[in-house]
């Protein structure tokens, strides 16, 4: 398959497009390398894989319509993978504004890029943060999600209603992945592991929000490809049975879908933070504060469907994770 991947020298992206090379997939990517974060970390994800014939990078922002359209219209892509977007839930109350521009616009762009170049599947990254004032557990996908908590939320909540509306339209099938706090080698460094590991290997008092009361329900990188990929294999289906008089918020009449990637084992924080202590041999210092305005205080995925129609549910151990990451991290930087 040719496939196109945004955000490929991203966390789950670089993970993504590895894979799909590894099973002799051809993949176009796109990533805009900005400052997010520390863009070495970047390069040196794209360097695991830039010199392999079977990829070709562009260095472009999704939100620059026409070379979106350009680099679609000369690489002609079966199937899209969108991770390219603004993350973080609390940088979205700083800078509004490159979270309208990455993830409404950028979106569109892919939307209708999508549309013009006859793509058979556009997988794309939604988030758990879509669930918001949902309280009810776990968080289901037939569950209603019109109350978010955050912009970053309801951009991603506005990215499964545009893909709806192009699903409906034009017939473009479309899956939005509900991705659960995902960590793992090569994360993103404004996540929780990043910053605690390194607070903690420096000496560092780590921030314990919401005074370690949060539950996560943290998903390993390698289980969250997995399901990416077994879900871009298998094109959006409409429900034959969906319903207006008893709307399922999960399917549509359209060929649209959307699905929890979660390990479905929420963690509290304390014991999150306790694994860290354990895989660095050193007792952390903590600075005890209350819910960041934004935060949800607990999340736990329902991956039923997954587990249902794909045969797939994520499976790896939190704390064989954060050894994973504890190792690579030391090994990163020395």
């Amino acid at each position: 398959m040719k496939v196109l991947v945004t955000g490929s020298a991203g966390f789950i992206g670089s993970f993504l497009t590895q894979r799909l090379l590894e099973r002799g997939d051809e993949v176009i990517g796109i990533d805009n390398h900005n400052d997010y974060y520390e863009p070495r970390l970047k390069e040196d994800r794209l360097n695991q894989f830039l010199d392999n014939d079977q990829y070709v990078h562009f260095r472009c922002d999704i939100s620059d319509k026409n070379k979106i359209y350009d680099i679609f219209k000369k690489n002609n892509p079966e199937t899209v993978v969108n991770l390219a977007a603004q993350a973080g839930v609390r940088y979205s109350m700083e800078n509004p504004h490159s979270y309208i521009d990455s993830n409404i616009v950028g979106f569109t762009n892919i939307l209708e890029a999508c549309r013009h170049n006859k793509v058979k599947h556009l997988v794309y990254a939604s988030s758990s943060s879509v669930y918001g004032a949902n309280t009810k557990m776990p968080f289901s996908i037939h569950h209603n999600i019109d109350h978010p908590l955050s912009l970053y939320a309801a951009s991603k909540k506005a990215n499964e209603l545009f893909a709806h509306t192009y699903s409906n339209l034009y017939n473009l099938p479309t899956t939005g992945l509900r991705f659960f706090t995902v960590y793992g080698p090569w994360g993103r460094p404004d996540m929780a592991l990043f910053k605690f590991t390194k607070a903690i290997l420096n000496g560092e008092t780590i921030q314990v929000f919401n005074y370690g009361n949060h539950k996560r329900d943290f998903t390993y990188v390698d289980d969250i490809v997995e399901g990416v990929i077994r879900v871009l294999d298998n094109r959006a289906e409409r429900n034959k049975k969906w319903s207006s008089d008893d709307p399922d918020p999960g399917s549509s009449f359209a060929p649209w879908r959307v699905y929890n990637i979660g390990n479905s084992n929420p963690v509290d924080l304390n014991d999150y933070i306790n694994a860290i202590e354990k895989a660095t041999g050193i007792k952390a210092k903590k600075e005890q504060l209350p819910l960041q305005p934004g935060d949800v205080p607990d999340t736990y995925a329902d991956v039923s469907d997954l587990e249902n129609i794909f045969k797939y549910k994520p499976s790896t151990a939190i704390e064989d994770g954060i050894i994973n990451f504890v190792e690579w991290y030391k090994d990163y930087y020395k």
